[in-house]
C-alpha cells in the first residue's frame, strides 16, 4: 500500500507541475527531504521518482509564459563560483570514478537550487517550500520524538536508509536545523489549532534530535537553542517550550546518553574523536600538498596512508570544514565559507530592513530562523560530514529569493551584481508583495494553503 500510496502521490502530482512549475519545485523538495519512498518495501524503493519529477520540472519551466530569470545575489554567483570549481577538482579527483558519482549528486541539487531561485518568486510559494521542508523533516522528529518518550531514549533515533539523514548523526543535524523552521511556519499559520499542532511538532523535533544520541547534533541543539533564544520575538513563548522539552529529556533519557555526552569533555581518550582529529589533519595536509584538493570521495585509504599522522587509522572525515577542505583544497573552502557568511549578512541585511514594515515582517521573522538554523548547521557541521547536504543550499535560495522579492518592489537597494544581471530592460515580474490587502489571487497561486496568509505578519 506504501508503494501504490506513493507512486499515485508522485505521479498524481505531474498534471499540476505541468501548469505551475513552481509546484515542482515543492514536490521535488518533498522527496528529497522526506524521502517517502524509504519507507516502502517494494517497486517505490528503486523507483527515479526524484528524476521524473525534475525532468517534469524543467520542461514544464521552459514552456512556461512566466518570466524566467536568476536572481543574480551575491550568494548565487558565489554558488556558481563553487559549483565551477567543483567541476575542476573532480576533473583532476585522484579517484576520478568516485568522484564523478558523487559530482553528479551533487550537481543535481544545485541545478535544481538554481531553477528554485528563477521559481520562487512569490511569498506564497516562499513560505510553501518553507513549511514543506520543515514538515517533511518535523515528521521524523514526530516519530523519533515520541520512540524517545516511549522507549525511554535506549534506543537511538535514525533516518531512512540509503538517505543523506540516513545515520543517527545526519538526523540529528537535519532535526537540529528543522526547529526554528518550524517555530516560523507555527507563527505563519492563522488557525490556532494548526499553530499549536506545529509548535507540538517543534517539541517532538527537539526531543527526537536529542534521542539520536549524536553529540555533534547535542552541540547543533546548544548553540541552536542561544541564538533561536536571541533572535525569536517570542522569547517567553520559546524558553517555555525549550524548558518543557528539557524536561522530559531528563525524565526520560537513560544514563547511558548522560556517559555518551559526557565524552565530549574527554575527547582526547575517545577513539572515535581521535580517528576524526587524525582525518582532519589527513585532510590539512593533502590540501597542503594539492592546491585542487583531493576531489570527491578522497578519503580513502591510500591517501591515509600519505597524508594521515597516523595511516592505520582510517575513517569519514566527519566534518564539514575539512571535508570541504580535503576535497576542494583551500579555495574551495574559501568559496564555501563565504557563501555561509554572505547568506547570514544578507539575512541580517533582510531583517533590518523590514523590520518597520508591517507587511514585511514575516521576511524579517524568515531571515532570523534561517541563521539559527546556519548556527545548527555549522555547530553540528563541525562533527558530521555533510558538506554537500542539499538542507543549507536550500536556507541559501531562500535567503536569495528573499532579497529578489525586496528588490523587485525596491524596498532593497539593487547590488552592482543585480545591476549588471539587468541591462536589459524588463518588465518586472508580479509578486503577492505588491498585492493590495484584500486583493484575489492570481491564478497558479490558489492552490496556497489556506491557513498560510501573504503579505501579512506572523501572528503570534
Amino acid at each position: 500500500m506504501r508503494d501504490i500510496a506513493v507512486t499515485l502521490a508522485v505521479f498524481g502530482s505531474l498534471p499540476f507541475i505541468i501548469k505551475r512549475p513552481w509546484i515542482g519545485i515543492l514536490v521535488w523538495t518533498w522527496l528529497g527531504f522526506m524521502n517517502p519512498h524509504r519507507m516502502a518495501w517494494g517497486f517505490s524503493t528503486t523507483m527515479p521518482f526524484a528524476m521524473i519529477v525534475a525532468i517534469t520540472t524543467l520542461v514544464a519551466m521552459l514552456a512556461s509564459r512566466e518570466e524566467k530569470r536568476i536572481p543574480w545575489e551575491r550568494e548565487t554567483v558565489v554558488l556558481m563560483i563553487f559549483v565551477a570549481w567543483m567541476v575542476i577538482t573532480t576533473t583532476f579527483a585522484v579517484y576520478p570514478q568516485l568522484a564523478w558519482v558523487q559530482f553528479e549528486k551533487v550537481i543535481k541539487i544545485q541545478l535544481m537550487i538554481f531553477v528554485a531561485m528563477m521559481l520562487i518568486t512569490t511569498p506564497e510559494r516562499l513560505k510553501l517550500l518553507v513549511a514543506v521542508m520543515a514538515l517533511s523533516i518535523g515528521f521524523y522528529g514526530v516519530k523519533g520524538g515520541l520512540f524517545t518518550i516511549l522507549h525511554g531514549g535506549v534506543y537511538r533515533v535514525q533516518g531512512p536508509p540509503g538517505t543523506f539523514i540516513g545515520g543517527n548523526n545526519e538526523i540529528g543535524l537535519a532535526l537540529a536545523m528543522t526547529v526554528p523552521l518550524l517555530y516560523f511556519t507555527a507563527r505563519s499559520v492563522e488557525r490556532v489549532v494548526f499553530r499549536n499542532a506545529v509548535y507540538a511538532v517543534m517539541v517532538l523535533t527537539a526531543i527526537a534530535a536529542i534521542g539520536t544520541q549524536s553529540r555533534g547534533a547535542m552541540l547543533g541543539m546548544g548553540a541552536m537553542g542561544v541564538m533561536f533564544w536571541l533572535k525569536s520575538r517570542q522569547k517567553f513563548l520559546v524558553a517555555l517550550l525549550a524548558i518543557g522539552a528539557v524536561f522530559v529529556v531528563l525524565q526520560v533519557m537513560p544514563e547511558a546518553w548522560y556517559e555518551r555526552m559526557h565524552t565530549i569533555e574527554s575527547y582526547d581518550h575517545d577513539k572515535s574523536a581521535l580517528g576524526r582529529i587524525n582525518a582532519w589533519w589527513m585532510a590539512f595536509n593533502l590540501a597542503r600538498d594539492r592546491f585542487l584538493g583531493g576531489g570527491f570521495e578522497t578519503f580513502q585509504r591510500g591517501m591515509f596512508a600519505i597524508y594521515a599522522p597516523d595511516p592505520t587509522n582510517w575513517r569519514d572525515v566527519h566534518s564539514v570544514y575539512f571535508e570541504v577542505l580535503g576535497e576542494q583544497g583551500f579555495v574551495g573552502l574559501g568559496l564555501y565559507l563565504l557563501l555561509a557568511t554572505l547568506t547570514w549578512r544578507s539575512a541580517t541585511k533582510i531583517a533590518h530592513t523590514v523590520r518597520k514594515l508591517p507587511e514585511h515582517a514575516w521576511m524579517a521573522d524568515l531571515a532570523k530562523m534561517v541563521q539559527v538554523s546556519i548556527v545548527a548547521y555549522l555547530t553540528a557541521g563541525a562533527f558530521l560530514g555533510m558538506a554537500y547536504f542539499d538542507y543549507y543550499y536550500n536556507l541559501v535560495l531562500i535567503v536569495v529569493a528573499a532579497k529578489a522579492m525586496l528588490r523587485a518592489q525596491g524596498v532593497l537597494e539593487n547590488s552592482g551584481v543585480t545591476k549588471i544581471a539587468e541591462l536589459r530592460p524588463s518588465r518586472p515580474a508580479p509578486s503577492a508583495l505588491a498585492e493590495p490587502s484584500g486583493a484575489r489571487p492570481r491564478p497558479g497561486d490558489h492552490s496556497a494553503v489556506a491557513t498560510v496568509r501573504a503579505g501579512s505578519a506572523p501572528r503570534s
